[in-house]
């Protein structure tokens, strides 16, 4: 008996996988997620990725948003589908339709060399960006876009946070709640 079995991706735990479980459509007999992992990470070493590929049988058809969401660069997207094809198991990406046999393996090589063209175009121009930004911040203390630094800028002052925590006697947590922060924060404040 075949089933239809849904994969999701999302690299951030803020992120969610709604959007791609609403464009497959749903109705999925086994849905599997891997969520806050980098699309750095290779496919067979994503926690519910591999547990997907022992699930699927011959039959089976697996279902993704996107094709890069089946590996970290094309040689890994070609070898993940290049395993499930051998296997018997579809692969059917949204906007492509179902992709099975040599021709399949065809279009993904294509497709996977693609979005890894895109993936490096982006990383380029977010480089350009940065070095566009470190130029100004030199010469004018600012970014190009009229930030003060090239991070995420600081919701309090570690001094403050360190001095507030000491004369209140407060906790960690307490700390965080009073500046609206992570714990996290607090803790690397305090440390050091």
């Amino acid at each position: 008996m075949s089933h239809r079995v849904a994969y999701y991706r999302v690299s951030t735990l803020d992120q969610s996988v709604e959007a791609q479980r609403e464009a497959l459509g749903g109705n999925f007999d086994e849905e599997f997620t891997d969520e806050g992992i980098s699309g750095t990470t290779p496919a067979a070493d994503r926690p519910d990725f591999a547990a997907l590929l022992k699930h699927v049988r011959k039959g089976d058809s697996v279902h993704v948003y996107a094709i890069d969401r089946l590996g970290r660069d094309a040689l890994d997207v070609q070898a993940t589908v290049k395993a499930l094809l051998d296997r018997g198991v579809t692969v059917d990406v949204s906007g492509l339709g179902p992709i099975a046999g040599d021709a399949g393996k065809i279009i993904v090589a294509v497709l996977a060399q693609m979005a890894e063209i895109e993936r490096n175009r982006i990383r380029e121009r977010c480089e350009a960006g940065r070095t566009v930004a470190r130029a100004h911040l030199v010469v004018t203390g600012l970014t190009h876009r009229g930030k003060a630094s090239l991070g995420r800028p600081s919701k309090a002052d570690r001094a403050e946070v360190v001095a507030w925590r000491k004369a209140n006697g407060a906790s960690i947590k307490a700390t965080a709640d009073h500046f609206d922060i992570s714990p996290t924060t607090v803790k690397r404040h305090c440390a050091a």
